[in-house]
């Protein structure tokens, strides 16, 4: 936020190595670095003698060291520091590693402090490790995310030079009016007390002002977005063609897909541009609701463009898409990156003369020189892959164009409501007759030829499966990691069979020439990385072995589920894993329980938190940086309600009162200008 126009190089002890951590920590400001909050606290304010610490959990010590402190190389790299430390009834035997600065400041006979976890019995205690701190530390210390050359300590000094340097024009955003109606706190209270507390009730009350302030600008600002695109004239569709559509249709549509098409019509047959989110879980029908809307789009006389992520799910999409849309005299293309240059320049000339009706495609959509004549309708397929200047580029290529983002990953409506709270929301609810639930197995490493001979048993039937590469860190290492697990299991276990590799580093043209030849069945059984996450759509198959499945969140591994079960046959998903916390064991769980893409979604949330919820911020909404939606559900009711009341009386924010409030939402959104 704007406390200050200060620079990371106005703070003393600064160098350009240590401002370039910083900002690995997404730190480029001093403001940023005041709004880098703690991820938890050290409460060195509450203190146990030897005698009385718990036995077992994070805690003060304070003593006296009885003997001088002696060490012993135990090994070349490490040194063990020992020395003994009183409380004049009970001693506790104290280890430090490698700590040799710490350990020279320690002298007999002195006082300190020592934070750790103390272990042992009640008559010989022990400490590996602690911090070590004089008497006068007696404090709450704040504890942050550290980078590689920059630890928890560093950063502690660094905020407390920020906020002695801007601590006179830390002025409040949030009117005295409302700080008074909901009981918060002031602004550089908020902002002391959370970085450093005087007690554990000032945390509280800092922290439930900064939550607060978050997620009431956040909601005023997706409010005047919402409201900027209400005020924007667009193009109006005057038929609506659906019944014709729908009737064509191979297959009965859910009423959750009639609902969405109705919604979605509804929309723009209106002079004010639509802009919605189609939710659906895996294979609930998204694609014929985006097909209907192309096909009302089309027969109104207007042309539509259809962004996916990758090329392998915009080939898809152009298939199915154009398999609803034959016989319609609707014409349809499909631009890629790997598009040749020839079929490019045809594609992009009868685009700009109208010759054109669906342009499916990926980022090349966004391309210079890509022109539409009549631009009416927009469709981003899992938008949440997508930049928020990706969308808005797309859009741009028409006058005010209606707006469908698609995603797959399915979201909480409170998430939902943050992530897209500039969109209306139709959720897919049903799943289309006949459709199968996908079986789900959790089996420890030790049964993995058990889980392969099970997929060898559906391959002979005639059926087509997947393997999912170990879940490793992208980069060089990805593409030596799926070779060397394909290698393995084609000169070993499935060596009679056909494999095929797919991952991220393969050229786009060899990917889809593995996908087809996949789609085709000349591939019995396709090793994959993550890659097949989406977009992958082959009703053969119906067998699936993802490895080492803990180190995937709940929403991946049901993404990747999604990949078998898609025809009418029953399908199956073996998770392997020696999984060992509890909260990775919750997981598989509960992926074996429920298929419900929206439960999982919950229970996601729940366990990992909004900000891993996507793996990714290139949704383009701001990053909460101290709010929770899942336990700050009560806040985002309250604030959603008052910035609702505060848009109404004030709809530009231009009351003296809401001046700081405007510049806060223009700050945070400056991105959307």
């Amino acid at each position: 936020m704007s406390y200050t126009n200060l620079k990371l190089e106005d703070l003393s002890g600064l160098g350009k190595k240590r401002i370039e951590l910083l900002k690995k920590l997404d730190i480029f400001s001093v403001d940023d670095l005041l709004e880098f909050y703690p991820r938890h606290y050290e409460d060195w304010s509450k203190c146990y003698s030897v005698s009385e610490v718990p036995l077992g959990e994070n805690c003060c010590v304070k003593g006296i060291v009885s003997t001088a402190v002696s060490s012993y190389r135990v090994r070349k790299g490490l040194t063990l520091f020992k020395f003994t430390v009183t409380d004049g009834a009970i001693n506790m035997f104290v280890t430090l590693f490698n700590q040799k600065y710490t350990a020279e400041k320690i002298k007999r006979g002195g006082e300190y402090l020592f934070f750790g976890k103390v272990t042992g019995t009640f008559l010989r205690k022990e400490m590996s490790s602690p911090d070590v701190e004089q008497v006068e530390s007696e404090k709450i210390r704040p504890i942050y995310h550290a980078t590689e050359g920059l630890n928890s300590k560093f950063l502690e000094k660094t905020i407390s030079n920020a906020l002695k340097l801007v601590e006179e024009n830390l002025t409040d955003p949030v009117p005295s009016e409302i700080r008074q109606k909901y009981n918060l706190c002031h602004k550089r209270y908020a902002i002391e007390n959370i970085h450093f507390p005087e007690s554990n009730e000032a945390i509280e009350i800092a922290r439930k002002r900064l939550v607060f302030e978050e997620l009431l600008i956040l909601q005023l600002g997706l409010l005047k977005l919402r409201r900027r695109n209400s005020s924007a004239k667009g193009v109006k569709i005057e038929r609506d063609y659906s019944d014709e559509m729908i009737n064509n249709l191979p297959f009965e549509p859910t009423n959750a897909q009639r609902r969405a098409i109705g919604e979605s019509v509804c929309d723009m047959q209106k002079s004010v541009p639509m802009n919605r989110l189609l939710q659906g879980d895996v294979g609930s029908g998204k694609t014929a609701v985006a097909a209907a809307l192309l096909f009302n789009t089309a027969k109104n006389g207007f042309q539509s463009a259809f962004m996916a992520p990758t090329e392998i799910l915009a080939i898809q999409h152009y298939s199915s898409i154009s398999k609803m849309l034959t016989g319609n005299g609707i014409r349809i293309e499909l631009l890629l990156g790997s598009t040749p240059q020839n079929e490019k320049r045809r594609i992009k000339e009868l685009l700009t003369a109208g010759e054109i009706d669906v342009l499916i495609g990926t980022h090349a959509l966004i391309q210079a020189g890509v022109e539409f004549k009549n631009l009416a309708l927009v469709i981003t397929d899992e938008q949440h892959r997508f930049g928020v200047n990706q969308r808005a580029s797309l859009s741009q290529k028409g006058d005010n164009p209606h707006t469908l983002v698609m995603s797959a990953t399915p979201i909480p409506r409170t998430l939902a409501l943050i992530m897209y709270g500039d969109l209306d929301i139709s959720v897919l609810d049903e799943m289309p007759k006949g459709r199968q639930k996908t079986e789900t197995y959790a089996v420890p490493k030790k049964l993995r030829k058990r889980a392969y001979t099970y997929v060898k048993k559906h391959l002979d039937e005639g059926f087509q499966g997947y393997i999912v590469c170990p879940m490793i860190d992208e980069g060089e290492q990805e593409l030596a990691s799926a070779n060397k697990f394909y290698e393995e299991l084609k000169k070993g276990f499935f060596k009679n069979y056909n494999l095929g590799l797919l991952h991220g580093k393969m050229k786009p043209n060899d990917k889809d020439d593995i996908m087809k030849r996949f789609s085709d069945g000349e591939i019995d059984l396709l090793v994959a990385t993550t890659v097949i996450e989406v977009g992958v759509d082959v009703p053969n198959a119906n067998i699936m072995v993802i490895e080492n499945a803990e180190r995937f969140g709940l929403s991946q591994l049901h993404q990747l589920r999604g990949r078998v079960g898609r025809g009418d046959k029953k399908a199956t998903c073996i998770l392997i894993s020696d999984a060992e916390t509890q909260e990775a064991k919750k997981r598989l769980e509960i992926m074996c329980k429920t298929s419900d893409g929206f439960k999982i979604a919950d229970e996601d949330l729940r366990l990992r938190g909004p900000g891993d919820f996507f793996g990714s911020r290139q949704h383009g909404l701001p990053t909460l940086k101290i709010a929770s939606i899942f336990s700050d559900r009560e806040v985002l009711k309250q604030t959603s309600s008052l910035a609702r009341s505060i848009i109404k009386s004030d709809k530009n924010l231009e009351k003296t009162e809401n001046a700081g409030l405007k510049s806060e939402v223009e700050d945070l959104f400056e991105n959307y200008k």
